[in-house]
């Protein structure tokens, strides 16, 4: 089945849907309840990999059953939960505990008991619910994270209530009571009690919010009502996040999910919100997809991939299994609306008006809308305090870039391999050291920072927007001597491998015909140069170098001060 990547009509949605479905039918399990679709990269094990893969389809396989669409992968799923339910089945998924994984998956089977009961759960046969119902059940009892898996509990119980089914409304209410001391004000939550702000604010917090709004609203119109006011609020600023091609800010971690990054917006037609026209929600959805698909994220039997602009495992998590790229069918809910719904009526329109610069205090960012094409989002002071893969690199860069995306590197032994892009880098001993966290940050029209890449080194870095760039004042209080190096964005190398470079006075220039990136030293004594970083280290381009300024700092305070620039031409 060929893949449409019209991405306009509902249609266009659905056919796309099979066809990312249809290589995936060959990799069921005799029993239907897992799906091996590579080896092992999780830390999690197998059989759990197989439920993640089988269970994440429903994301878009669960709307588009709401929205009257059928499939004989309908078969494969009545099958599947039969049998994975089943204690006495070998393909049984198992008991659940702690941090279990399960408890991820259980969600998309709870969404599906909410909005389609007569493909979930009424094919079953009166055992065979009884023992979905026990399963789902251990979602319950178990001490689970606090922070958005508590909307899994949520999804789990509103589900079950929906069919009849054994449920707790406890579990309802205090985990909604939780999810409130998350609340931050102006639209913005914490995924739990941490400095992150990243995608799981909006896949995630608002995503489950709007679906309980939408669902809920006759049953609990308060708690509703509230979630659609916050997410309005929140809507305000994440539309700063896209551009006009469609393509989102690579920042924090799971970047793999990909095109979930637009299920906030799809989320939001769902629930009948028009925050914006439906017009622009419409456009900002179906650019969004255009662009995913217009990269190389498939393999060669069609299956999506563990990477972010093109097959990379290096950037992914621990957490990642073949199957996780899935989760990028949550944007696929907008297939549960009826096609006389306004958002498939509306026209396809631009972003709105939008301010050049953008100060989101609650993400302790700064946006720069350099054009309708490209922005630069500038930032200091979030922190993943459980140390993801590539925390430094994900969360703790100062800038990061809609088109340059961003490295993360394959060791810290030397720069190249550091590939230390928009960082500060001190080299002792051959080995890379860089910004990991804050001990402090204030966020205004410029934002400061004071943080340490090592014992006996303090750095106090001030961003400030300056016209089609920025400016970097450091002052570095050292305990001995180092190579510190200043770095500007990651300029891809094309295909024919052409990268001009130029040298004026003080400023270095990489640039091809799509792009430049630059460098300018304004105070400080240092060598301007580039690097080719190595392959596969930035998360959009497999091939990039690196603008540069070389220092050799002293004992004592260093002041260094460059104007940084990149942008598309």
């Amino acid at each position: 089945m060929e893949l449409n990547t019209k991405f306009s009509t509902k249609d266009d949605y659905e056919q796309a849907l099979l066809a990312l479905c249809e290589p995936l039918k060959s990799y069921f399990s005799e029993g239907r309840a897992y799906l091996k679709i590579g080896p092992k990269q999780a830390h999690y094990e197998d059989k759990i990999a197989g439920l993640e893969t089988f269970s994440r389809l429903l994301w878009g396989l669960v709307p588009f059953f709401k929205g009257g669409g059928s499939s004989d992968l309908e078969t494969y799923y009545k099958e599947g939960l039969s049998h994975g339910t089943d204690p006495e089945h070998p393909e049984y998924w198992g008991t659940c505990y702690g941090c279990h994984q399960a408890f991820v998956e259980m969600a998309a089977i709870g969404l599906g008991l909410l909005i389609a009961p007569e493909k979930i759960w009424e094919p079953l046969s009166g055992k065979e619910r009884n023992n979905l119902n026990d399963w789902l059940l251990q979602i319950n009892p178990t001490q689970i994270p606090a922070n958005n898996w508590l909307f899994f509990r949520v999804l789990v119980n509103i589900g079950l209530r929906n069919v009849g089914g054994r449920y707790s409304e406890e579990a309802i209410k205090e985990s909604l009571e939780t999810i409130e001391t998350f609340y931050l004000g102006d639209g913005w939550y914490s995924d739990g009690k941490t400095n992150q702000r990243d995608y799981y604010i909006a896949f995630a917090m608002h995503f489950y919010s709007l679906i309980y709004a939408k669902t809920m609203k006759d049953r609990d119109p308060e708690t509703c009502s509230k979630f659609i006011e916050r997410a309005k609020l929140f809507a305000q600023d994440y539309i700063y996040w896209f551009v006009e091609g469609g393509e989102s800010l690579p920042y924090g971690r799971s970047l793999t999910y990909r095109f979930a990054q637009c299920s906030f917006w799809s989320a939001l037609a769902f629930a009948d919100v028009e925050v914006f026209s439906w017009g622009v929600i419409k456009g900002i959805v179906n650019r969004h997809f255009r662009s995913w698909f217009n990269r190389p994220i498939l393999d060669g039997e069609g299956k999506l991939t563990i990477g972010y602009g093109y097959p990379n495992i290096q950037m992914a998590e621990g957490y990642n299994s073949p199957g996780s790229p899935y989760w990028a069918f949550k944007s696929l809910i907008i297939l549960a609306l009826d096609k006389e719904h306004p958002f498939w009526k509306a026209k396809e329109e631009p972003l709105p008006s939008l301010e050049s610069l953008k100060v989101e205090r609650h993400a302790k960012m700064i946006f720069q809308r350099l054009s309708p094409k490209h922005t630069v989002a500038l930032t200091s002071g979030q922190y993943a305090a459980w140390e993801p893969l590539h925390t430094a690199e994900k969360y703790e860069k100062f800038a990061y870039s809609t088109y340059f995306g961003f490295n993360v590197p394959k060791s810290y032994y030397t720069f190249s391999q550091a590939a230390p892009d928009n960082m500060l880098t001190f080299v002792k001993d051959h080995m890379c050291f860089v910004r990991r966290r804050c001990e402090k940050v204030k966020v205004e029209e410029s934002i400061y920072s004071k943080w340490s890449p090592l014992s006996g080194v303090e750095v106090e870095t001030t961003l400030i927007p300056w016209g089609k760039g920025h400016i970097r004042r450091h002052v570095i209080h050292s305990n001995g001597e180092y190579e510190v190096y200043e770095s500007g964005f990651a300029i891809p190398v094309l295909d024919r491998g052409e990268l001009n470079k130029v040298y004026e006075g003080k400023s270095i220039k990489l640039f091809h015909e799509k792009a430049y990136s630059s460098i300018t030293l304004r105070e400080g004594e240092g060598v301007l140069d580039s690097v080719q970083c190595e392959t596969s280290t930035n998360i959009l381009h497999p091939k990039v170098s690196l603008p540069f300024v070389k220092f050799n700092i002293k004992q004592g305070t260093t002041k260094i001060e460059t104007y940084i620039e990149g942008d598309l031409i």
